[in-house]
Parts: structure tokens; C-alpha cells; sequence
């Protein structure tokens, strides 16, 4: 408990405050102090790890923490080897003494918003993965499901990532999931008068569905995101969603359709009617 008070402000460490400390401190001497925090960490799951294997000997059903000592020193050696080459902007150089930036990429963003940042974005992949049936995070899930039903932030920002992600990598959100998950995304949780959606499906930077406005009948539309799609032609709304996105959103319009037949003369003619239509799919930006 004493070591859980005191690492409180160490698991919020920022890669700001990394610097700053590097800058006044030395960087030999911080990499020291992050080594003794991987070291503490590690101790702490060693140390969870008998607790959970005493409580089942008693048949208390507990989670498994950790794993083999020798995962943990290599999870313990890569962050240390990010935060010196990433966050420390450590340099190598050959010859002449001119030097360039080591570290990759997924290096230098190791410490990003600092380990809870982490563990938010861990979290948020696995609950878009729960909601597209990819694969199933209990926990993740779990979060989910209590977020959606109140239009919170954490669910709306997994939609977002789906529903302008693609779907051949993030799959899409369907049925009363995609239903659910519209009321929370253009910010319906809560109102009494709120649409009622049906036929969902969201993902590629498109929705599709219908829906009901106060018990009416159900009427078909289309969103698309505005930042891959081209305008649409016809009448369309713009609609804001949770995050700030931009959606161009169409309702079936009123087209003439030609049906042909033949008359007495062995002519075609054509039965001209209206009827209602979804317009054609705007074009993507990335494909103009």
C-alpha cells in the first residue's frame, strides 16, 4: 500500500517532464532513476504475483499478474532503451563527430501522454475490437458498454476511430451494437425524443441505417465523413459528431424512374414515375 501512495506521481510521468528533468538533472542520471522505477514495477508484480498464487491456494479466484522474470527484464530493458534513444534524444555519430537522432517512430512515442496514456490507447484498440467482433476484450468491453449508455467520451472516441477507420483492417460496427453506438456518437444518449436507429452499419468513413423521428416511419440515410468524402451532390445537412467530425448526411430524394414495355405497336416506350432514392456515393478524396 505505502509503495502504491508513492508511485502515484512516478505513473504519470510525461515525456515533458522527462526532458525538463534531463535538462536540469544529466541524462545519466535520469536513466538511472527510470532503471529503479522498471526495477520497483517489476518488484511489484513479483510480489502480486505470490500474493494471487497464496489467495488461490485458499480457492479464491483471482487474475494472473505477471509472467516470466526474463519477459519482464526484456519489457524492462526496452523502455529503458526508448526512454534513453526517444524521449532523451540520444545521438550517435561517426567519423567527423556530426551526428543524427537515433530511434524509431513507436521509440520516440514511447512515453506519450505517460503511462496512462498508454494504457488509454491500449484500451480504446481492444474495445474497437470488442465492438467489431474481431476479437473479444472482457475488461475493455465492459468499459465500453457502461460509456456508450451515457454518450461518454471514452465511447465516442472509440466510434470515431471506427466509424472513419477502414474496414478492411477495423472491420464495422452493426446491428443494435451500430444502432447504440449512433444515439451516443451524435450525442442522442439521454433525450426522450431521441431518433430511434435501425439496419446500422458504421465504418470506411461512411453510415448507413435507418431511422425513426418521433414513432414515424422508418426512413433510410447515409452519412459520410467530410474529410474523405467529396461534397454530394443533391440536398444534404451537415451533422457534428461527438469528437468534431463532420458528416454530410442524405435522405432518400425524389428521381424519375423509367420502366419500359412494349405498346400495341411493338414499340418501346417507357412508364415514367418518382419515386424516392438514395443519391449515388460521393466520391473519396483519396481517390480523385
Amino acid at each position: 500500500m505505502v509503495f502504491s501512495l508513492c508511485s502515484v506521481s512516478v505513473l504519470a510521468v510525461t515525456e515533458g517532464e522527462v526532458q525538463s528533468q534531463v535538462a536540469a538533472q544529466g541524462k545519466e542520471k535520469v536513466t538511472g532513476n527510470i532503471f529503479i522505477w522498471f526495477l520497483c514495477a517489476i518488484a511489484f508484480l513479483k510480489v502480486s504475483q505470490k500474493i494471487d498464487s497464496f489467495m488461490s491456494s485458499l480457492g479464491i479466484n483471482v487474475g494472473h499478474t505477471g509472467g516470466s522474470m526474463l519477459g519482464e527484464l526484456m519489457i524492462a530493458f526496452r523502455g529503458i532503451q526508448a526512454a534513453s534513444g526517444g524521449a532523451f534524444g540520444h545521438s550517435r555519430g561517426s567519423g567527423g563527430g556530426s551526428g543524427s537522432t537515433s530511434g524509431s517512430g513507436s521509440d520516440a512515442s514511447f512515453l506519450s501522454g505517460g503511462l496512462a496514456g498508454a494504457v488509454g490507447r491500449t484500451t480504446e484498440r481492444h474495445a474497437a475490437s470488442s465492438v467489431t467482433n474481431q476479437q473479444s476484450h472482457t475488461i475493455s468491453q465492459r468499459l465500453y458498454n457502461s460509456s456508450v449508455q451515457k454518450g461518454g467520451d471514452f465511447a465516442n472516441t472509440v466510434i470515431g476511430a471506427v466509424a472513419k477507420g477502414s474496414i478492411k483492417e477495423q472491420g464495422s460496427i452493426t446491428g443494435d451494437r451500430a444502432a447504440e453506438a449512433m444515439t451516443s456518437y451524435f450525442g442522442y444518449a439521454g433525450q426522450t425524443n431521441a431518433p430511434q436507429f435501425s439496419d446500422m452499419e458504421i465504418g470506411g468513413g461512411r453510415i448507413i441505417g435507418k431511422e425513426s423521428i418521433g414513432g414515424g416511419a422508418l426512413t433510410e440515410f447515409a452519412m459520410y465523413n467530410a474529410d474523405q468524402y467529396m461534397k454530394p451532390e443533391g440536398a444534404f445537412t451537415l451533422e457534428t459528431a461527438k469528437d468534431g467530425s463532420k458528416w454530410y448526411k442524405q435522405t432518400p430524394q425524389d428521381v424519375v424512374e423509367k420502366t419500359p414495355y412494349m405498346d400495341g405497336n411493338n414499340e418501346i416506350q417507357y412508364k415514367e414515375e418518382i419515386v424516392q432514392k438514395l443519391p449515388q456515393i460521393p466520391r473519396r478524396k483519396d481517390r480523385v
